[in-house]
Order: C-alpha cells, then sequence, then structure tokens
C-alpha cells in the first residue's frame, strides 16, 4: 500500500496554473489483494490514464471485504480528493459487499435498478442463462447513483457523487475507467525529463537539494537502479511548464558533469 498526499497550493505550482488541480484516490478493494492471492493491475492502469489527463494520483489504498473499512475509508477519500475510483465487489457473491457499503457511506437506500435489471436480463436471454437471485445482486444500485456502462459482461459499475465504483475484473474495469475519464475534469498535463548518471545519490543530494530550491515548482527525484549490470542513478524532473523544464534539464547535465559524473 503506498499513500501520498499534497496540498492544492503546491499541486497549481507545478502545473503552473493558479487553477486548483484536480486531484484522486484509488481504492482497491479485496481480501484477494492483502492475501497476495491476486496481484493488481489495475492501479498502474488507472495511473497512466489520469496522469494523461493532469489528474493528480495522489493515494492509494488497498483494504479488506470489511463493511466498516469500506465506508469509512470511502467517507474520508471522498471529503479529500475531486475523484475517488473503487475497484472489486460488485459481483454476486456473498463477499461482494462494496455496493452496500457506498450506499452506507452516503446514507441512500439500495435497491434493484431498473434500467441495471433489464441490461443483465437481455443478457442473460441471449445466452440462456437462468436469473437468479444471486445474480440480480449486481443489478442492485443505491439510489440517485448513475451507472457506468460495461461493455464487457454488461453487469454495470455506478457513479455517486464523485465516487466511482468499478468492478475488479481487469478488463472490465479498463472498460468502466475508459468510459469514465472523458467526462472528468481535466488538468495541465506534466511532463518530465530525466538525466541517467552513475553517480551515488549521497553525492548527488546536497547539490540536487540546491537545484530544487532555485526551481521550487518543478518536482525533482532521484531513483536508483542499475543499467548494463552497473549503478546508477535517473534524476527526473516533473512540471507543466516546458521552459523551466529545459532549463532543469541543462542544469541537471553541468550539475552531473561538475561532480565528475557520465550519463
Amino acid at each position: 500500500m503506498s499513500t501520498a498526499t499534497s496540498s492544492n497550493s503546491s499541486e497549481s505550482a507545478l502545473s503552473g496554473s493558479d487553477e486548483p488541480t484536480p486531484t484522486a484516490a484509488v481504492l482497491l478493494i479485496g481480501n484477494e489483494l492483502l492475501s497476495g492471492r491476486t496481484q493488481d493491475t489495475n492501479l498502474a492502469y488507472m495511473a497512466k490514464g489520469l496522469a494523461a489527463h493532469g489528474i493528480r494520483l495522489r493515494e492509494t489504498r488497498i483494504i479488506p471485504d470489511d463493511p466498516a473499512v469500506i465506508i469509512n475509508t470511502v467517507n474520508t477519500l471522498r471529503a479529500a480528493y475531486t475523484s475517488v475510483f473503487t475497484t472489486g465487489g460488485i459481483g454476486p457473491t456473498h463477499d461482494d459487499i462494496t455496493a452496500d457499503c457506498i450506499a452506507s457511506a452516503f446514507g441512500v437506500d439500495i435497491d434493484i435498478h431498473p434500467e441495471a435489471e433489464a441490461r443483465l436480463m437481455a443478457y442473460w436471454a441471449e445466452r440462456g442463462v437462468e436469473p437468479n437471485d444471486d445474480r440480480l445482486r449486481m443489478a442492485r444500485i443505491p439510489h440517485g447513483a448513475t451507472l457506468i456502462d460495461n461493455p464487457v459482461s454488461v453487469a454495470p459499475g455506478f457513479q455517486v457523487e464523485n465516487v466511482y465504483v468499478m468492478a475488479g475484473v481487469p478488463r472490465i474495469m479498463q472498460a468502466m475507467f475508459d468510459s469514465v475519464l472523458p467526462h472528468l475534469q481535466h488538468g495541465d498535463v506534466i511532463d518530465s525529463i530525466s538525466v541517467l548518471c552513475n553517480l551515488g545519490e549521497g553525492t548527488i543530494a546536497a547539490p540536487l537539494r540546491e537545484l530544487q530550491a532555485q526551481f521550487p515548482n518543478v518536482d525533482l527525484g532521484s531513483y536508483p537502479g542499475k543499467m548494463d549490470e552497473k549503478y546508477s542513478v535517473t534524476l527526473v524532473a516533473r512540471s507543466a511548464n516546458t521552459d523551466e523544464l529545459k532549463n532543469v534539464e541543462q542544469a541537471l547535465h553541468a550539475l552531473v558533469e561538475q561532480l565528475g559524473g557520465k550519463p
């Protein structure tokens, strides 16, 4: 689990705009994720999509199928961020409790949604599938919610205010997410540059800190790794201001050269 928070002022500075930057949180729900039985791929997909639309993903949580935890976490995140995306727990089995928890979080009732039911009944009829109470659980939607289309297997996700509730199965989640993304508030897209060198982080830390102070509206970071079996550090700068990025890139190359490093 990884978490991160940031103020609207710092996000606006990074984007180069006075307008508040749209933010997002992702909530991955499921005991199978916490046990390691299922490896999540949804987060990376959403993170890339959000970044491409200038929406800052500021926090991610992985939580169990526990009603109190789901309700409290949803209420915390929806109050803190522009949008919240949940995955998992909207299927037909007993442990699929996300829809009920979202209804509780918003203080509304939940029942069979006529449009969701109609879509599912038509889908099952085409395939000779017999409806039953368990399958119809997938048509239970909190009152006042808007359906999110599911072009893969029809059973819809839904939106309540700024919370988007989607399936956990990756290809279904991705289809739902792709249908939602164009309608979200977009922000300035952050570009990045990177400079690879063979210097240690201990060597680069102080001058990099000074460079960050010179360019407070640019996000600077260092990431150790290996290239061709040799130790390396990648210096990364991020900003929506392309002119500042060019200046920082030149400064990073000069810094590496001054310290005797090699690209």
